[in-house]
């Protein structure tokens, strides 16, 4: 039998580059031109680069679940995500390099072609792109208007392009009788500062302290239990002080090194760091009582508000899953970070951050899915402190 023929269009933009960001892709049949599936989302701040690559790789996903044994053609209007992911341009930068091995992860070798086309021939996408932005920056998810409509498109001419290997899938949460590549993400919360036991906000502006003596204690027990499980095969920190000093402790021990990512930092707390809860109640009370109140309120300030750091954690988390798909990776973070990322898995309410109980040096773990499931395994373990 012929396989079947899919087209992939997508594209991505940035209202800033880097600025407030998101994709868009569309599913053809290739037979008929007729739209079958349809991809956008809001992927917070990045360039226009970054939105392109996760625009492929949301159109390439939608063609999988069409059918994984089709043949693809994905067309897009970047000279430089269709030149690279042909093969015939080096990537070089290190934020492109793990999205294009993501999107070598969706089918296997020799099924997908490149094509480069114009932009006025990718408006189905485009504007997809720009809809979810317009969703993002309105603080709303994108949501499909309706069934995809068929817009079929004249057949032009094509540049072949031969496609790029795969790696073989791990079981994961599927259904019956599908693979997925299953990623899971150990999130470890820095041991304690001299600010720890006070209960002080300490955040990403404030005097960035170092581990206390107690601190670098529990880091090395978190990397002797560890290193017992014997399962991370990658350390990724905050670019924080203390973050850097517990992820150095357990890399040491497993004998990996330590990667730095910014969008793992904790949030700005501007004018209340270094100040215990009761003291920021009584020098800025409307502030608290706003800011516990809407994810989009900011601390006295602060540059940054809970809504904008599950935007830039979300990120993070995402570049993190593309460059180690189908691995386990140590992820050394702070309070605010590591909530979000549990929330984010439950699919919970934003003031679900309010409900739970981080402790320092504490462990949590997240395993995610290539067809988008994420499961929660484990939140604030403490028994190696024991």
């Amino acid at each position: 039998m012929t396989a079947r023929r899919l087209t992939v269009e997508a594209d991505g933009g940035s209202r800033g580059n880097p600025g407030p960001a998101g994709y868009g892709a569309v599913v053809r049949d290739g037979d008929t031109g007729r739209i079958i599936a349809e991809a956008a989302e809001y992927i917070g701040r990045a360039t226009n680069n970054v939105a392109e690559y996760r625009g492929l790789i949301a159109g390439l996903r939608a063609a999988h679940e069409i059918d994984p044994a089709a043949s693809v053609d994905v067309k897009m209007d970047s000279k430089l995500v269709v030149e690279q992911m042909s093969g015939r341009w080096k990537i070089k930068h290190p934020d492109m390099q793990p999205l294009a091995a993501e999107a070598r992860t969706v089918f296997p070798h020799g099924q997908v072609a490149y094509s480069w086309i114009p932009r006025e021939r990718n408006k189905d996408a485009d504007r997809l792109a720009n809809e979810a932005m317009d969703a993002g920056q309105a603080g709303r998810p994108w949501q499909p208007k309706g069934e995809p409509q068929p817009h079929p498109v004249a057949p032009a001419a094509a540049v072949e392009e031969p496609a790029l290997e795969a790696p073989a899938p791990h079981s994961g949460w599927a259904m019956a009788g599908e693979q997925v590549v299953a990623t899971t993400l150990v999130l470890l919360r820095h041991g304690e500062t001299a600010l720890t036991p006070q209960k002080r906000f300490s955040g990403s502006t404030g005097s960035d302290p170092e581990l206390s003596e107690k601190g670098r204690w529990q880091a090395e027990r978190a990397a002797e239990a560890l290193a017992a499980r014997g399962t991370v095969e990658a350390v990724v920190s905050s670019p924080m002080l203390r973050a850097r000093q517990t992820a150095e402790a357990v890399a040491v021990r497993l004998g990996l090194p330590v990667r730095i990512e910014e969008g793992l930092r904790e949030l700005d707390f501007g004018a209340w760091e270094g100040l215990t809860f009761a003291e920021v109640q009584e020098r800025h009370p409307e502030d608290l009582n706003a800011w516990l109140a809407s994810t989009k309120a900011r601390p006295t300030g602060s540059s940054e508000s809970f809504a904008a750091l599950t935007q830039r954690v979300g990120v993070a988390r995402d570049k993190i899953l593309a460059r180690y798909a189908g691995r386990t990776v140590l992820v050394v973070s702070h309070v605010s970070p590591i909530k979000t990322l549990a929330r984010l898995a439950l699919g919970a309410p934003p003031d679900a951050v309010y409900r739970m109980e981080l402790s320092a040096a504490s462990l949590c773990a997240v395993q995610y899915y290539s067809d988008g499931n994420a499961s929660l395994r484990l939140l604030n373990d403490t028994g190696h402190l024991r």
